[in-house]
């Protein structure tokens, strides 16, 4: 099998591993930077050119797209979804998921826990928000932000008037939610694999500090998870559209609350705390999915998510 890798940069831990991880299982693989690819947008005969080369000759892909360029990425993804090629997050799931607000949306219409959020744009209106998610301390989150960062945690109604209206003033969106205060300044992060969770970890933030980034200084360490914590990140993972994801949750005293499903894991921190190789499972999956003779075996999950719709690199 001829296996593509969508990554702006080679060097980088989750591209390097999935590449070692395709030459083990003895197929070819070739890293792509996404944003160096142009396609032809031509009536029955999709192409995405690399240079001066035509990449038609892949048999499945795996999209390292980064948040900052969601858009582009995910347009190649689809292109090369369109030539046949097995892709193992499809453009729909990758963009949906990258939405946080969207994404909020899906799960809570399926029943997902979730920390009680609120979303607004009037200063009108201020009071109406902090009050729905229960009050102070609660939790802003710029809707952009990646690893932790438009993160903040306003302990009293007062801080919290000022950060949402200040955010407001720059015309920023943003959500608000609960802040949950028996978590303990950890998360778990889940990855799933198609229907199952390969590999999970426990993020704890450090004293001071009530973000677990591994970026900001949390401490990630193996943890085995209930029952529940594994249905909640499949199915999670499965509403969004994603066959691949990094499914991150608080425990809390009414059971697990799903944070952010990501399409995109970095695999550095949950392959070292957890030591599984996470990288094969990928390529495993991928091999299940895709005949000796490059055809797709199965139709993508995301093509389920669309249709119940119709009815209604970043390393992290």
């Amino acid at each position: 099998m001829k296996i593509a890798i969508l990554s702006r940069k080679s060097s980088l831990y989750s591209t390097r591993r999935l590449r070692e991880a395709c030459i083990d299982r003895g197929h070819e693989v070739e890293v792509i930077d996404y944003l160096r690819c142009y396609m032809n947008i031509a009536t029955k005969r999709p192409t995405i050119t690399y240079g001066m080369r035509d990449l038609n000759e892949f048999d499945a892909i795996i999209p390292r797209v980064g948040a900052s360029h969601t858009f582009y990425g995910a347009a190649v993804v689809r292109q090369f979804d369109m030539m046949n090629a097995y892709v193992i997050n499809t453009a729909t799931g990758i963009s949906q998921s990258r939405d946080k607000l969207r994404a909020l949306q899906l799960l809570g219409r399926e029943g997902i826990g979730m920390p009680v959020t609120a979303f607004g744009h009037s200063f009108k209106d201020v009071d109406g928000i902090i009050r729905s998610v229960g009050g102070a301390p609660l939790v802003i989150k710029v809707l952009e932000g990646t690893q932790g960062i438009g993160v903040v945690l306003a302990e009293t109604k007062k801080a919290a008037q000022s950060v949402i209206e200040a955010f407001m003033g720059l015309d920023v969106n943003f959500l608000v939610q609960e802040f949950i205060r028996e978590a303990g300044g950890a998360d778990i992060r889940a990855f799933v694999v198609g229907d199952e969770v390969v590999a999970a970890m426990q993020r704890q933030a450090p004293e001071g500090e009530f973000r677990s980034n591994v970026h900001r200084g949390g401490v990630a360490t193996a943890i085995d998870l209930t029952d529940e914590e594994r249905e909640t990140a499949v199915l999670s993972a499965k509403i969004m559209g994603l066959n691949m994801a990094g499914v991150d949750m608080m425990r809390s005293e009414r059971g697990p609350l799903v944070l952010e499903v990501n399409s995109s894991p970095g695999l550095e921190g949950i392959e070292r705390s957890s030591g599984v190789d996470v990288a094969q499972k990928v390529v495993e999956f991928i091999e299940k999915k895709v005949d000796p003779l490059g055809l797709k075996l199965s139709p993508t999950v995301v093509e389920e998510s669309e249709a119940s719709e119709a009815s209604d690199e970043g390393e992290s």
